[in-house]
C-alpha cells in the first residue's frame, strides 16, 4: 500500500534531504562565495527543519559551516572587526592558566575558528568553540564538544602541545591546528595553501589586538 504524505511532511522531508546532499557534496556555500549559515528549529509540531533563511518567530541555533577565518577572499576587516572580550572569560582564563599559554591567543584562535559560536559544527565535523573534531576530541577528553567549557579545556590542552611541539612559534602552531601537524611537517613550515596562510595571518592580527587588552581580562 503507498504512502502519500501531506504538502507539508512532504516539504520538510524534502528540505531535509536537500541539506543532507548540500553537506555531503561541499555546495552549501552561498552565492559570490560567502560563507552560508545553516539554522535549526524546531516547528509547533517538534519537528526538528533546516533552513538557510534565518527563522522569524521560533528559537533557533545557527550553525556556520566552515572556518570563520579561511575563506581566502574574505571582506572583513581583521584590524577592525569587533572583539569579543567577555564571553566566556573565565573558562578561557583559567584553562590558558592551566596549560600555560596566553589567553589571548586561545581567543585569537576561538575568533578565527568559531567567530564565538559554540554551537557551530563544520561541514568537515569539527565542533564548538575551538573546532574540535570528534576524534581530536577524545582524544582530549572532551565528552561533549559542544560544551563550551568542555571544547576550551580539550582546545586549549591542544593548542598548548602544539606550542610546545614549535618550541613557542604561534604561527606554527596556528598552521598545524588548522592543516594538520602532518602538513607542518612535510612543508618544514606553513604549508602552502591559501586557506591555512590566510589562517594564520588572521590569527596573528586578532591575537596582536586581543593582546591589547589583556590587562582587561584577568
Amino acid at each position: 500500500m503507498k504512502v502519500l504524505l501531506n504538502n507539508r511532511w512532504q516539504r520538510i522531508f524534502t528540505d531535509s534531504v536537500c541539506l543532507l546532499l548540500l553537506v555531503i557534496t561541499g555546495d552549501i556555500f552561498a552565492a559570490e562565495n560567502k560563507l552560508a549559515n545553516i539554522y535549526t528549529y524546531k516547528s509547533s509540531a517538534g519537528v526538528t527543519s533546516f533552513s538557510d533563511i534565518e527563522p522569524i518567530g521560533v528559537d533557533f541555533s545557527r550553525y556556520r559551516v566552515d572556518c570563520y577565518a579561511c575563506q581566502v577572499d574574505s571582506l572583513i576587516d581583521w584590524r577592525q572587526a569587533k572583539l569579543y572580550l567577555q564571553p566566556y572569560k573565565q573558562d578561557i582564563n583559567q584553562a590558558a592558566l592551566k596549560y600555560g599559554i596566553d589567553a589571548a591567543f586561545v581567543r585569537a584562535v576561538i575568533h578565527a575558528e568559531s567567530h564565538f559560536n559554540p554551537q557551530a559544527i563544520s561541514k568537515q565535523g569539527a565542533q564548538g568553540l575551538m573546532q574540535l573534531m570528534p576524534a581530536t576530541a577524545r582524544e582530549l577528553g572532551v565528552k561533549n564538544a559542544l560544551s563550551a567549557q568542555q571544547n576550551i579545556n580539550g582546545g586549549v590542552k591542544h593548542l598548548a602541545r602544539l606550542l610546545r611541539k614549535y618550541k613557542g612559534n604561534n604561527e606554527l602552531a596556528s598552521a598545524a591546528y588548522n592543516a594538520g601537524e602532518g602538513a607542518v611537517k612535510r612543508y618544514g613550515g606553513i604549508p602552502p595553501y591559501k586557506e591555512t596562510q590566510v589562517y594564520v595571518e588572521r590569527v596573528a592580527i586578532l591575537h596582536q589586538r586581543y593582546g591589547r587588552f589583556s590587562h582587561l581580562n584577568r
